[in-house]
């Protein structure tokens, strides 16, 4: 008994994975994964017997919760203030934990999630345009390779049903395109933070396409531009109007969501995560720009 529920708990990083490539959203994503848990634990034993593969019945569980909040998702984006936009990740590489934090304490969702291709920013941008069973389909298939078969009993549809859902979300992330290497995006954005840090308008310009667009997410809590601000020129020059009104600002190269990003921090205290989409030309085409406290406290441990 005790090797299964070992095997079970086991599961739970893979599960963290799944859950944060469908939601966008740490949070969201350890909450669905609890949610699966508690049903698995309340499962009487002679039902958990039953199951064969515990580990296949959480995944199915997990994605269905998710797919249940993907539903409910737009209504709430609705009410959202201003735009909204992926939680972050960083590299737990680059971080250090606390002084004094307990080596054996759960580790923290975000430690769980690996980092590739799959949580970029600009894949998870593209990802909110599908709708939620083309994501679902998606993610499960194209992303961890999981069977038609198996999405289907998630779905509720037919594994010809499923392949098409995700033929249909492939389309649009293709338009997306390829990722510029990281050293190629690293050299870009460190060029962004020191045009910024100087405040210099045609250098940021250089490095913008002119028909870049910066968005930004601070939920009602940080203030922020409530619409996205379109054109190289215009983000150059609020970039640099920000600057201005926000002393004290220490700028930061880091990684985010697997890809080099920049981070301000006040005090101390990271109040600002940036993501950048680079052209195979070397300018930024996309800025995402996340300042709601809530969905920077995976960053709240930075040494």
């Amino acid at each position: 008994m005790g090797t299964r529920r070992d095997e079970i708990a086991g599961e739970r990083r893979q599960l963290i994975n799944v859950a944060y490539r469908l939601l966008g959203s740490v949070t969201e994503a350890e909450d669905a994964v609890q949610d699966a848990y508690a049903r698995w634990y309340g499962l009487p034993a002679s039902r958990q017997e039953e199951i064969r593969s515990p580990g296949a019945w959480l995944m199915t569980v997990t994605s269905r919760i998710c797919l249940d909040v993907l539903g409910s998702a737009r209504a709430r984006r609705e009410r959202y203030v201003g735009a909204w936009l992926p939680e972050p990740l960083p590299d737990r590489a680059e971080w250090n934990h606390p002084g004094g934090a307990d080596p054996d304490a759960p580790a923290d969702p975000a430690d769980q999630i690996v980092q590739d291709e799959s949580v970029a920013m600009a894949f998870l941008v593209v990802l909110e345009s599908t709708t939620p069973a083309e994501r679902v389909a998606f993610v499960l298939h194209d992303v961890f390779r999981y069977p038609f078969a198996e999405i289907a009993d998630v779905l509720g549809r037919t594994p010809a049903a499923c392949k098409q859902l995700a033929a249909s979300a492939r389309k649009r992330v293709s338009v997306a395109g390829a990722p510029v290497p990281a050293s190629g995006q690293a050299d870009v954005v460190r060029h962004v933070r020191k045009a910024w840090e100087a405040k210099d308008i045609a250098a940021l310009v250089g490095l913008l396409n002119p028909a870049a667009v910066m968005t930004a997410d601070g939920g009602g809590m940080a203030g922020t531009v409530p619409h996205p601000v379109e054109g190289g020129a215009h983000i150059a020059r609020y970039m640099v109007a920000i600057a201005d009104l926000a002393p004290g600002l220490e700028l930061l190269e880091r990684s985010v969501n697997g890809v080099p990003g920049l981070v301000a921090r006040r005090a101390g205290v990271v109040v600002t995560v940036a993501s950048f989409d680079v052209s195979e030309d070397g300018r930024v085409t996309r800025i995402w720009v996340v300042r709601n406290p809530e969905k920077l406290r995976p960053w709240a441990r930075e040494g």
